[in-house]
């Protein structure tokens, strides 16, 4: 089989139906394929109207929420197709999107993961791929200072032209929105870290592949149109916590101690200033007071870490 494509999906029903349709359409006959969709524990009917509008997936139901990378390996272990796409639920590929990052794998034995270009709902441009993290990257996380600090190289990001001249390029890492690995470098290197809940578990893989020796592309000519954090805007301060334990995992696998003591004192320094910009919102009546107590909390629980 030539490629399994797996959607982890947490309360998106209606993004879900428009994901899945999206792919069934755009698959070539030329390629044989799998869908599979992993609920993780959903509470808004997403398993029956995969059931129901989509027989031809295979389904598995959690019990409860397993996070992304715990789901996306239960799919995996079950897979069979030479190529496997992790695909978010908040996406939408079209036409020749897939065919297409399945060819460059084809014609590229020594390319390990392929990534799209990710537009946004209205077509606007959205960065797809970056470099594994830096300290000017957690610093800017923290402190914009200028939207083309955010846009540059210094904060991860490749350069839009990039992107617009159409040609695949080398990248650290696509988002994992979608991403798509060979079989060899999954059976090289291993599943996701289920140590991640969410967020990160796509950088630590991009880069135990690249060390196993593969190349990681993003192909332009590939689009996938992306919502972006449909799952996570549910639970933002749950999600804010979860990106820093997720981060600091990354970091205690992969970076020097060097690095991770002065991660942890920026870190510390950007949550000061964000509690005080917190502060000067509610004070302004812009925050309430319930927002700003989960907040805040939310802040001290990632100082805790």
């Amino acid at each position: 089989m030539d490629l399994s494509v797996i959607i982890v999906s947490y309360n998106t029903r209606d993004l879900l139906r428009g994901c899945l349709a999206s792919v069934i359409l755009t698959l070539s006959s030329r390629l044989s394929h799998e869908v599979l969709v992993v609920d993780n524990a959903s509470t808004d009917g997403s398993a029956a109207m995969v059931q129901d509008a989509f027989p031809q997936v295979r389904l598995l139901i959690n019990k409860e929420n397993r996070g992304f990378a715990a789901a996306n390996n239960q799919a995996l272990g079950q897979s069979r197709g030479r190529h496997a796409i992790l695909l978010n639920p908040d996406t939408v590929v079209r036409e020749g999107a897939l065919d297409g990052m399945v060819k460059f794998l084809d014609e590229r034995a020594q390319v390990g993961v392929v990534g799209p270009r990710l537009l946004y709902p209205d077509s606007g441009f959205q960065h797809s791929a970056f470099t594994f993290p830096t300290l000017p990257m957690i610093f800017l996380d923290f402190f914009a200072l200028n939207h083309r600090l955010i846009n540059s190289r210094l904060n991860g990001r490749y350069p839009r032209a990039l992107y617009e001249a159409g040609e695949p390029f080398l990248v650290d890492h696509p988002l994992g929105a979608g991403l798509m690995v060979r079989r060899e470098a999954i059976e090289k290197v291993g599943l996701l870290d289920e140590g991640f809940f969410i967020y990160c578990e796509e950088i630590d893989w991009c880069m135990r592949i690249r060390r196993a020796g593969w190349e990681v592309y993003c192909v332009p000519s590939a689009v996938v149109v992306h919502h972006a954090g449909q799952s996570t805007r549910q639970v933002r301060n749950e999600m804010f916590v979860a990106l820093w334990r997720s981060r600091f995992r990354l970091f205690s696998k992969h970076y020097s101690g060097a690095f991770r003591w002065a991660a942890r004192w920026l870190v510390r320094l950007g949550l000061w200033a964000e509690a005080r910009r917190a502060q000067a919102a509610h004070r302004r009546g812009e925050l309430s007071a319930e927002a700003l107590s989960g907040w805040l909390s939310a802040l001290r629980q990632v100082a805790q870490l």
